[in-house]
């Protein structure tokens, strides 16, 4: 069972509240959504889950162990942040080889499995500079869950994607909750988080304003 507990969570960027006071609780299993418009916070709040942002004040727990003084950084996580960039002159292959080979949990054949996943395996000789927008969203994905982490953060995951995209996400992300993940995603397209989310927190002005449980828990 994997678990995320923020406690208190506040960040200020010189004199702007981008986050206050936030507190959650989320567990192994689940879809968790995050609504809201650009700007409201959501990308920052999975920047500070990823231990990529430290927080002004409040602890994040995972596990149990706190972000920033047990751990530096989750110990099994995917994410995926705004825009992926990868090296312009190596191929998607090549891209989540040099990934892979910092951890040496995905071997030749899950990646060319991940590839075939999100839809790049017939592009996957390919270099990434010659990959459309689409396409370069689709790696980006494929390097999130590549090693089949314990947490996977997708931020905006539709972006650049047609509707064939879309349904592939869609896809992929049942498909980290079937395994047992906790998955947490942003989307400005409501239903495509209402379809998906088991639950969903709606963060406005750096704070969350509702919490709506939709799938199946018990409280």
């Amino acid at each position: 069972m994997t678990s995320v507990k923020i406690e208190n969570v506040t960040k200020n960027i010189k004199n702007n509240t981008v986050l206050k006071n936030i507190s959650l609780c989320i567990e192994s299993g689940r879809i968790i959504g995050f609504k809201g418009i650009n700007g409201s916070g959501k990308t920052m709040l999975m920047r500070i889950i990823s231990g990529l942002i430290r927080p002004t004040s409040g602890k994040i727990f995972i596990n149990g162990k706190e972000l920033h003084h047990d751990i530096s950084f989750p110990e099994s996580i995917g994410v995926l942040l705004e825009n992926p960039s990868f090296l312009d002159s190596y191929s998607g292959y090549d891209n989540l080889e040099i990934i892979a080979s910092i951890k040496k949990i995905a071997n030749a054949k899950r990646i060319d499995t991940v590839l075939d996943e999100v839809g790049l395996g017939n592009a996957k000789k390919k270099k990434y500079r010659k990959y459309s927008l689409g396409m370069k969203q689709r790696l980006g994905i494929a390097a999130a869950i590549m090693e089949e982490p314990d947490i996977v953060i997708l931020d905006e995951p539709t972006n650049s994607l047609d509707d064939s995209g879309v349904e592939t996400v869609k896809q992929i992300i049942k498909e980290q909750k079937q395994r047992g993940a906790l998955v947490i995603i942003s989307c400005h397209d409501g239903e495509f988080l209402d379809e998906l989310s088991d639950e969903i927190f709606y963060i406005s002005n750096g704070t969350i304003t509702a919490h709506n449980i939709l799938g199946d828990i018990d409280i």
